[in-house]
């Protein structure tokens, strides 16, 4: 039996992964509000109170009541170098019992995309839910056209799985989304990278 963690910090090469605090605030609407129409596409829609102070300090205290509870592990991205706010990654709806499984989600500013911060946040909570909370699979989502993060999961050990059909709202609309899973044991073998892109 692997126990709960109320404190969660992990660090990589470049990056620490810690829980969204208070005092982000300020940096994290900056990059939201920077990141809008990069991220629009890809998430369910922003509420009208999605960048107030008041809508921030409830998701700080369900990121502790997560992580305390055992339910969620969700952290933010900083740069070591300069301790700057990157993006954000959950590892949320952990079950336990015969399942042991989670499901991932993460997003990514702008300008920080693709130079590789998120490969190195997505293997290390993958690694730390393996190895530190017994976890034995790891499930994400995304969007068929999302080239981006489906070539991600895939460098990170993810397989292609199916299509969920209405899976999510998405900008406004129930979208299909293509799934994908990271086993703790996985013998699977390579699916074609075309896989899934009619839905």
């Amino acid at each position: 039996m692997f126990p709960l963690r109320r404190k969660v910090r992990i660090e990589t090469e470049r990056l620490i992964l810690r829980p969204p605090a208070h005092s982000d605030f300020r940096a994290w609407v900056a990059l939201r509000q920077a990141s809008a129409e990069f991220l629009v596409p890809w998430e369910p829609s922003w509420s009208p109170d999605h960048l107030t102070r008041r809508s921030f300090t409830n998701r700080v205290y369900w990121a502790q009541r997560s992580i305390a509870g055992g339910s969620a592990v969700p952290l933010f991205l900083i740069r070591r170098e300069d301790m700057a706010l990157l993006g954000a990654i959950t590892l949320d709806n952990i079950q336990r019992g015969p399942a042991q499984a989670g499901t991932l989600g993460y997003w990514i500013g702008e300008k920080f995309a693709r130079q590789g911060y998120m490969r190195e946040a997505i293997e290390a909570l993958v690694h730390h839910a393996f190895e530190t909370r017994g976890l034995s699979r790891i499930q994400a989502a995304c969007l068929a056209e999302n080239a981006a993060s489906r070539g991600l999961l895939e460098k990170c050990g993810f397989k292609y799985e199916g299509v969920a059909q209405s899976y999510l709202q998405i900008n406004g609309r129930w979208r299909n989304h293509v799934l994908y899973a990271n086993l703790r044991s996985d013998r699977r073998g390579r699916v074609p990278l075309g896989a899934g892109l009619s839905a």
